[in-house]
């Protein structure tokens, strides 16, 4: 019985090593297009694969003391390693899912913000014209300024003329 416990052991950590490094490559490539910054992507991606590790080990430590009784040995390893690779397999979908969700945030994030800096342009652009100038209309009447008024306060807008 050692021996199965030995190669459930040493079989389930194969797997999970072989599915970490999967997650982690093709994690990354997906990532860099969220980040535009690949050192940002390969960050973000190695959290991920540390956690899955660290959760997919502890639930094939929880696995390997199950006991199995088909009574026969070979049969005990697979039962076992059939319930790892759907643990293996759920876990990698939940990673996924994480990965896939972060990536979206930052797209999200990112397009509000390309969406704030083309508003603020466009407003910038349209408060004041680059290249216009206004002068006041030949023989308008000046505007009456109190004290404490300014003139540009009491300008008439039908008596303005604006060029280009």
């Amino acid at each position: 019985m050692e021996q199965g416990y030995a190669v459930f052991l040493l079989l389930g950590v194969v797997l999970v090593l072989i599915d970490g490094q999967l997650i982690y490559r093709s994690g990354k490539g997906y990532m860099s297009r969220a980040y535009g910054d690949p050192e940002a992507a390969r960050s973000m991606t190695r959290l991920a694969t540390v956690l899955f590790h660290l959760v997919v080990l502890g639930l094939l430590a929880i696995v390997s003391i199950i006991s199995v009784d088909t009574g026969d040995p070979v049969k005990d390893i697979v039962v076992k390693l059939g319930v790892m690779l759907l643990v293996l397999a759920l876990v990698h979908a939940v990673t996924m899912m994480v990965l896939g969700r972060i990536r979206d945030r930052q797209l999200q994030q990112q397009l509000a913000d390309e969406m704030t800096e083309e508003h603020r342009q466009y407003e910038q652009q349209r408060s004041v014209p680059p290249q216009t100038r206004v002068e006041p209309v030949q023989g308008a009447p000046a505007p009456r300024v109190g004290v404490g008024e300014r003139a540009e306060d009491k300008i008439d807008p039908t008596q303005v003329k604006t060029t280009r």
